[in-house]
């Protein structure tokens, strides 16, 4: 297998052949967070910024972490004091970053689309850190690696997502890559927070979370957007958290060895309770360590890799 892509936009455009490649290629640089010096000179040279215009804490660091431990020279661009607040478009803004011989950009923004318009304006390499309600590509390729890696495959896998589908840009990478990798997915929360026709992607829809909880080998609780409240999608928390929220009591008349993942921030006492969180059966804090391999091996890929013209 090899890697032909000069960007990672989303997850739809893949081959499951590239997701594959992506999760093996993770599999070794996992390895590398481990050690006393946790650096391989992989991207030596190379100049990674991240382009942030969205608030985040996981998604940030975590590829500021993993640019550095290949060894890549890292710039963290704070948005609200760049040339964007001034009027300044996001092209000329990239534009203007690039010139200074940049290799990748790694890019947070609230439009659907937005990496699309970049990645057809540079010549750098773009990564997709999640694009309005669109796609975030790596969240989904690390909550893979973690299904790899607890259940030893994802074919034949059963993944029910549950939440805000309708808003949520790790539910669409999840289901793009879920899917092509063998799961099958089936989608869960409101109906005023489900998108019409999402079963044309190859899910299954289901309003009711306990049925969905006892036939899931893994559960992905999705963050509940509070200020889509203003929207009226929802006429209160407390009603969400009453059919939708996954507490002990309904985990208990789950699988045995269903596991909850959740891309965080967690609400508490919303999506989660709090001793479900913390549980034996949460693998959350697994997501977070395993985005740094997942993110080391996108970098690596995108850029240490030879990408055939047109890629």
């Amino acid at each position: 297998m090899s890697w032909k892509h000069k960007h990672l936009l989303g997850l739809a455009d893949l081959s499951r052949e590239d997701l594959e490649l992506v999760l093996e290629t993770a599999k070794s640089f996992k390895e590398v967070s481990s050690r006393d010096i946790k650096k391989v000179p992989a991207l030596r040279g190379k100049t990674v910024v991240t382009l942030f215009f969205e608030a985040s804490t996981r998604t940030r660091i975590s590829f500021e972490l993993a640019a550095k431990r290949l060894s890549a020279d890292t710039l963290n661009i704070a948005v609200n004091v760049s040339s964007t607040s001034k009027g300044e478009t996001l092209l000329d803004t990239a534009r203007n970053i690039e010139a200074m011989n940049v290799d990748a950009m790694v890019v947070r923004h609230s439009s659907s689309g937005a990496v699309f318009l970049l990645a057809e304006g540079l010549n750098c390499s773009v990564v997709n850190a999640g694009d309005g309600c669109r796609e975030h590509p790596t969240q989904a390729l690390l909550d893979m690696f973690t299904l790899q890696e607890k259940f030893g495959r994802i074919e034949g896998l059963k993944i029910g997502i549950v939440g805000d589908i309708l808003h949520s840009r790790v539910a669409r990478s999840n289901i793009w890559g879920l899917t092509k990798l063998g799961a099958k997915v089936t989608v869960c929360g409101p109906a005023t927070l489900m998108p019409r026709g999402i079963e044309a992607l190859g899910v299954d829809v289901c309003y009711d979370l306990k049925k969905v909880l006892k036939q899931s080998d893994a559960v992905i609780a999705l963050r509940l957007q509070k200020e889509r409240q203003q929207d009226k999608f929802l006429p209160s928390l407390r009603e969400y958290s009453r059919l939708f929220g996954i507490d002990q009591a309904k985990l208990n008349e789950g699988s045995d060895h269903l596991i909850v993942m959740h891309p965080g921030p967690t609400n508490r006492g919303v999506e989660l309770s709090a001793d479900v969180a913390d549980g034996k059966q949460s693998v959350i804090l697994d997501q977070v360590t395993n985005g740094v391999a997942v993110r080391m091996a996108v970098l690596y890929l995108v850029l240490g890799t030879k990408v055939s013209e047109g890629g």
